[in-house]
């Protein structure tokens, strides 16, 4: 049952929330909602394994696709939803208040240190295709909200870092800065105490696979045999996904430089320390106090493992 409609409408380069406003959600949906680079792939890997039982690789935009993207033809991909008669799963990279919220659909909210994906980030971006920047563009250029082409990514990490950070020598910005990701994470920290809400860390799925996917599976309820769960969790592993990147990632090939092999870059924490200065780790240091709460601090630079139990009661 819808608890409240979206409360605001997102249009950027990469994305446009309207589309949720007609979308007929389903009892048992679930929706994974990160920021970028954070585990959002990984996530959904994991629940299309639940989902299907099965550790063979499907395409992952098709079966579990981000339907407020604005790249893709979002009215098509609702219509083949709504054909669906297996439980459905999509993603997006929006905040809460982006989405309606429903008391029978599940929410994955997945985070990471924000140093860590942004690092990540780096390497998706200026690895874009040029088909895709050239799609941004036009997406941008069309819509009179924007009037502006898609801006490219600087070339250097540290360059990146302080355009995400929102300083100004390095804009213009793009439509994921620092600002949409801590909206995303404290509009999940603020709904985190609803039962149909899971928060997941990047860290603790490194450091316990096996754990994190049992929990992801008690959530949506998914019962899987222990001979088959050890082959899920398997195949959950970076080089497993690795892979099989191209069977789990076609789109890819026309958005990427180098296709799958390239957004499924590295999948480890820590680049940031070599390439961020001082001032800079104060800097972002200063913005996370002053935009998030402690507790959503501290779990999105440990998780769970490391900082806690992210609920009411232990945060």
């Amino acid at each position: 049952m819808l608890i409240r409609p979206a409360q605001k409408t997102v249009r950027t380069w990469h994305t446009d929330t309207s589309i949720w406003d007609d979308f007929a959600f389903r009892a048992g949906d679930i929706m994974v909602v990160t920021p970028p680079k954070t585990g959002t792939t990984w996530t959904q890997r994991i629940v299309d394994m639940l989902l299907h039982q099965s550790s063979a690789p499907r395409q992952i935009m098709d079966e579990h696709p981000w339907l407020d993207a604005r790249f893709v033809p979002q009215q098509e991909i609702a219509a083949g939803l709504a054909t669906r008669t297996s439980r459905r799963s999509l993603k997006s990279h929006s905040p809460l208040t982006a989405l309606p919220l429903h008391d029978d659909v599940l929410y994955i909210n997945v985070a990471r240190d924000p140093r860590d994906a942004v690092m990540s980030y780096f390497n998706h971006c200026t690895n874009f295709a040029d088909e895709l920047l050239a799609g941004l563009d036009q997406i941008g250029m069309d819509d009179p909200m924007i009037a502006a082409p898609y801006p490219r990514a600087p070339g250097d990490p540290r360059a990146f870092f302080r355009r995400w950070l929102r300083d100004p020598q390095f804009g213009p910005f793009d439509d994921f800065t620092m600002a949409e990701f801590f909206e995303l994470e404290r509009s999940f920290w603020e709904e985190r105490e609803r039962p149909n809400i899971l928060m997941v860390h990047y860290n603790d799925l490194k450091a316990d696979r096996d754990g994190e996917m049992r929990r992801i599976a008690q959530f949506c309820g998914i019962t899987t045999p222990e001979p088959l769960w050890d082959e899920l969790v398997a195949a959950a592993g970076f080089d497993a996904m690795k892979r099989d990147g191209a069977n789990m990632l076609g789109m890819a090939d026309m958005a990427f430089k180098g296709g799958a092999d390239t957004f499924l870059h590295k999948g480890t924490n820590g680049r940031w320390a070599s390439v961020l200065t001082e001032d800079d780790l104060a800097d972002y240091a200063a913005a996370l106090r002053s935009q998030i709460p402690e507790g959503l601090a501290a779990w999105l630079e440990g998780g769970r493992l490391e900082a806690g139990d992210p609920t009411p009661k232990n945060a």
